[in-house]
């Protein structure tokens, strides 16, 4: 099962509406005037007011994980501070299990925080001076649990993230992706119903960022936190992402489901931000199938079978049930040796190992099935039901394409690593130009 699933029925839990962050004196009487429909530029250069967060609006729904992604500069983590009110918003509504918390006074944001939301950063900000166990039973002790359960509930959180037996280790003695783990389970300690995460794995290294990746979609799987998760990084994003919102100069531009998001671009930026994302990451079973040209289903028995496979010059067919029941893939060739045979037990014509996928699964995850068999794949849901079918060659195909994106990208790795060792010793490497990235 992948991060991002493609639709989620929970209720509403995060509504964000018309939401503004503008840092400069006076802020208030640049959304009275003219100037609100100026750009950020003008802004700027005509009041000295930055604009980071513009008019913003979406929600999140409970057990969801949606990510919010931009360049440096995007307001993606000046929106996120605003939602937790380290960061005071200008105007607009932030509305938090049917509460604006806009309206709330300290009292009521300190409850907020304690009980209701978690926080991860991606600089860790564990105490130094605490252990792991001290720093995961913090927000415990905060809130006045006795210590015996404070402990107990650390405990549970911190073998959760694959730290048990680093319990009275301090964090100057762990690697960086096992302090962010000791950040991950403090945040857990509390059991908020909404974790917000900046950023959360850019400083680690490739390898570990995406051990950690994985085990958030582990335990976002177990424990289905409502999760608002904010990254620069295209493939992180559309690894985990249910829902993905992509900001630019303070606005979000497009939100969508990752598929949606590389597919249908909504302008030339979203465009050229997704155009290095490969399509096997995010296109899923359920986008590329169709409806098998012949389905036999149990009762109609071989003869008629075999009869309709060759009326439609079909060699094979996926076999269901009455209620449409996968049961697995019938061939005109055993067909007929069970004809001949004179058996009636369509069942004994089922070609045996052939696999079959949920709608969910992602096309990279299917190059594997395509590989093991010649047939197309049959996509079941949950109950086992027929819903289409997967065509090997689209499958391959895209496998073709991908391998060649790939082969391109190590390519371009080995011409740039060929340049630098051509650099001479003790002559400074010369420097990559900066980007926005």
């Amino acid at each position: 099962m992948t991060g991002n699933a493609n639709s989620h029925n929970g209720e509403v839990c995060i509504e964000v509406s018309g939401l503004w962050k503008i840092f400069g004196a006076n802020a208030e009487q640049i959304l009275s005037s003219e100037k609100r429909t100026a750009t950020r530029e003008a802004i700027q250069e005509e009041t000295g007011c930055v604009v980071a967060v513009r008019d913003v609006s979406f929600n999140v729904h409970q057990g969801e994980l949606f990510v919010i992604m931009g360049l440096s500069g995007s307001g993606k983590s000046t929106l996120i501070r605003c939602i937790l009110r380290l960061v005071e918003p200008t105007a607009g509504k932030i509305i938090i299990n049917g509460e604006d918390i806009c309206s709330y006074k300290k009292n009521q944001l300190i409850k907020l925080r304690r009980n209701t939301i978690g926080m991860v950063f991606q600089h860790f900000g564990l105490f130094p001076h605490r252990n792991v166990i001290d720093n995961v039973a913090y927000g415990l002790k905060v809130r006045g649990v006795a210590k015996e359960e404070r402990y107990a509930r650390a405990r549970e959180v911190i073998e959760k993230v694959g730290l048990k037996e680093w319990e009275d280790y301090f964090p100057d003695t762990l690697s960086g992706g096992m302090q962010q783990r000791v950040g991950i389970a403090r945040a857990l300690a509390n059991d908020p119903d909404i974790l917000l995460m900046d950023e959360p794995f850019s400083g680690l290294d490739p390898l570990i960022r995406r051990q950690m990746q994985d085990e958030l979609v582990d335990m976002q799987a177990e424990l289905q936190k409502t999760i608002l998760f904010v990254t620069h990084d295209l493939d992180e994003a559309l690894k985990l992402g249910s829902r993905i919102a992509i900001m630019r100069d303070g606005e979000i531009i497009q939100t969508g489901i990752p598929e949606e998001v590389v597919t249908t671009p909504i302008d030339d930026y979203v465009r050229d931000f997704v155009q290095d994302a490969s399509p096997a990451k995010v296109l899923t079973a359920g986008s590329i199938m169709i409806e098998p040209d012949v389905i036999i289903y149990e009762w109609q028995g071989p003869k008629t079978a075999l009869h309709l496979l060759r009326t439609a010059k079909k060699d094979h067919a996926p076999l269901v049930t009455r209620a449409r029941k996968l049961l697995g893939l019938v061939t005109v060739k055993r067909l007929a040796e069970l004809i001949e045979k004179k058996s009636a037990a369509i069942r004994e014509a089922i070609e045996p190992d052939i696999p079959s996928c949920t709608p969910d699964m992602l096309m990279e995850d299917l190059f594997c099935l395509a590989v093991a068999t010649e047939y197309p794949i049959p996509v079941i849901d949950d109950g086992g039901k027929l819903v289409g079918e997967v065509d090997n060659n689209t499958i391959l195909s895209s496998m073709v394409q991908y391998r060649e994106a790939e082969t391109e990208e190590v390519k371009s790795k080995k011409v740039v690593a060929k340049v630098k060792a051509k650099v001479e010793p003790g002559k400074t490497e010369p420097k990559e130009p900066k980007t926005d990235a």
